[in-house]
């Protein structure tokens, strides 16, 4: 007569919580493995006699760290006194973690109150040898995530070189479309969005130009800018300080996404030798980013020394030594008759001695005197300015042909949206379609938005146009020029010395009877304009390398 065989006893273990994990939200939305390891884990409590507990479900996240709010609830609530389970159920140990160092921590951790780890296909015991296979385990785990993780970003780069979308959520100004299909996969891309690109456009001109003639804005000017005037970020949220940094630095926006640029981990830079370049289409250009770039660079409190904003020195901060390229700093001291004066002096040499540099010392009237003269003599001459600005003079057509482009763009893109809602107003009238349809009215908003959108962009793009001042012609710059030689001439030292700095953005002194002037067109163009209180279009962009002062003869 057989022996009738009973459940385990529950006194060891009567309460199981189960936690149940997939890798990816693909895996989640699918709807297979988790459901199977609910109904594996189900069957085998009820082999053991074990009281089901609740069930903690963690779909598409990674187990190779601890941030998973599903998983931080189940330890939370087995570290409470008393626990309201006794063990914790798994599929597998690797669902549970896949770092070895973790793995155990969290084991020693749920085991202080009395809380045990169970696989349900890695079963093993609390003896010696069942702990050391446990660890084994654990660490073959992590080394197969690991590689499991080398093999997807091979693939993940391979993609994005090819010029494919690797998912996440696309920057401001793009979106996702299929390109292709291979096999049951589909392969996205990138486009410009009309309506956002517009946004994007203005964050980048506003920091070359500013609004109506203000200058170069700043991030937090910018978004003040934008949100005064109601215009919003995708998610019809307002532009933050963060965002306007972001969008001025992406590369993205001149045709070059940087795929595994960041270690998220670390939250660190990778070094550039790691980067991926995803060519997209360009929503401004390699120029104006460039110039965006530069722009910052000059500005940042890194590069001019904040003492230098409010010093009342005519070329404080701009003024360098021509042999070891150190910073020139204003001095006094006394003549052999007492005469107290003011020189400028190589401040290297005045940190470390002949030793560190041989230095270079001119009085401060002297080198103010000769920077003034050679811009009112040599630079600030309508047939100069009209070689040195040639080249930003011609692309003002070409600006003009690519807004009105865009402004065609738009208004398609407003008649479009317009047309097909519409269709939907007569759907409604025809009683096709009722307006109790919560879809029906979530689309008629989405359209009336891009509608809407797409219109305010077109206005504003026209009326950059518009606000383009007449073509510079020998005569306009002769007036430019004359305007701003009256302000380097101005009394008022404070206004004078920002008009210097403005047109010549760097002076090194070669020697006491030789110094060179560099600076850059657009800020030229911009600063003349300016002086004469007129508007005109700033065409060009900054270049990194300073252009107008590149010949010997400019030299004085």
């Amino acid at each position: 007569m057989g022996r009738l065989i009973e459940p385990e006893p529950t006194s060891m273990a009567s309460r199981a919580a189960l936690y149940l994990r997939v890798s990816t939200g693909r895996q989640a939305e699918s709807d297979l493995s988790l459901p199977d390891q609910r109904r594996q884990m189900e069957a085998y409590c009820a082999g053991k006699g074990w009281t089901l507990g609740e069930a903690f479900v963690e779909p598409g996240n990674t187990a190779t760290d601890d941030k998973r709010p599903s998983f931080q609830a189940m330890i939370e609530a087995a570290l409470t006194k008393p626990a309201p389970f006794d063990v914790i159920l798994v599929h597998s140990f690797s669902r549970f973690f896949r770092d070895q160092f973790q793995f155990e921590f969290y084991i020693r951790k749920l085991a202080k109150n009395g809380v045990r780890l169970v696989s349900i296909t890695q079963e093993l015991g609390d003896d010696p040898m069942s702990a050391m296979m446990r660890k084994i385990m654990a660490l073959f785990d992590e080394y197969q995530s690991r590689e499991n993780a080398k093999h997807t970003l091979r693939a993940m780069k391979e993609n994005a070189r090819q010029g494919f979308w690797n998912g996440s959520r696309p920057p401001l100004g793009y979106r996702v479309y299929v390109a292709e299909q291979r096999g049951a996969k589909l392969k996205k891309k990138l486009e410009i969005d009309p309506i956002s690109a517009e946004k994007v456009r203005l964050i980048y001109r506003l920091a070359l130009y500013g609004a109506d003639g203000s200058g170069p804005m700043g991030f937090k000017s910018i978004a003040a800018y934008l949100n005064d005037r109601e215009i919003r970020t995708r998610d019809g949220g307002k532009f933050g300080l963060d965002a306007i940094h972001q969008i001025l630095h992406r590369p993205s926006y001149m045709g070059e996404h940087h795929f595994n640029r960041t270690d998220h981990k670390l939250k660190k830079r990778k070094p550039d030798a790691e980067h991926v370049i995803c060519a997209v289409p360009a929503i401004v250009t390699r120029e104006e980013f460039q110039a965006v770039q530069d722009s910052l660079h000059l500005r940042s409190w890194k590069q001019t020394h904040p003492n230098h904003v409010t010093s009342r020195v005519l070329l404080g901060g701009i003024a360098f030594c021509g042999k070891c390229g150190g910073a020139m700093t204003l001095r006094t001291g006394h003549s052999s008759t007492g005469l107290r004066y003011r020189y400028y002096t190589c401040s290297t040499k005045a940190r470390q001695g002949p030793a560190g540099c041989e230095g270079i010392t001119v009085r401060e009237e002297k080198l103010d005197a000769a920077v003034v003269e050679h811009l009112e003599r040599r630079l600030l001459h309508p047939e100069r300015l009209e070689v040195l600005l040639g080249n930003l003079i011609d692309k003002r057509g070409e600006w003009i042909d690519r807004r009105r482009a865009h402004v065609i763009e738009l208004r398609q893109r407003a008649t479009q949206a317009a047309t097909k809602l519409k269709r939907l107003y007569e759907a409604v009238e025809d009683g096709l379609a009722s307006t109790d349809d919560q879809d029906l009215k979530d689309r008629m908003r989405e359209l009336a938005i891009i509608r809407d959108d797409a219109r305010a962009d077109a206005d504003r793009a026209e009326a950059a146009i518009e606000k383009l001042g007449p073509m510079l012609t020998p005569e306009i710059l002769g007036r430019f020029a004359e305007a701003a030689k009256e302000r380097l001439r101005g009394e008022n030292g404070a206004y004078r010395r920002e008009h210097v700095r403005a047109v010549a953005q760097r002076v090194e002194v070669i020697s006491k009877h030789e110094i060179k002037i560099m600076g850059n067109r657009t800020d030229l163009l911009r600063t003349l304009a300016a002086s004469a209180g007129e508007h005109t279009a700033v065409l060009g962009v900054r270049s990194f390398k300073p252009k107008w002062r590149t010949r010997h003869d400019s030299n004085v």
